[in-house]
């Protein structure tokens, strides 16, 4: 990890399974994470291999969403289908919210 960095937020994840993850680097000042946004942290162990985890976005908090201990060097491909399948649930709340408060709006006229 390069010094100041607290971490890569997920910007995409490809749907293939040996797709790549887009990351920008967050500084060790950056805001909590916001509604559905996944941030990932990495070091290496004591051993070989990668100590990653995993932090997921809610609307009033941060929650510990995967830890993959002493995982080997190809570990993006590792945690790839647990990210994607939470940014594909994440994505579907967001709108069905939306659906509900439309109808909810909806219903008032």
């Amino acid at each position: 990890m390069l010094d100041g960095v607290r971490g890569a937020l997920v910007q995409r994840v490809s749907a293939r399974s040996n797709g790549p993850l887009d990351v920008t680097w967050l500084d060790t000042e950056s805001p909590r994470l916001p509604l559905g946004r996944i941030r990932l942290h990495w070091e290496p162990t004591s051993i070989a291999g990668w100590d990653v985890t995993a932090h997921l976005g809610l609307a009033t908090t941060e929650v510990h969403l995967a830890s993959w201990p002493a995982t080997h060097d190809d570990w993006p491909r590792l945690i790839h289908p647990t990210i994607h399948e939470v940014l594909g649930l994440c994505a579907a709340l967001v709108f069905a919210t939306n659906a509900l408060d439309l109808s909810n709006r909806l219903a008032e006229i």
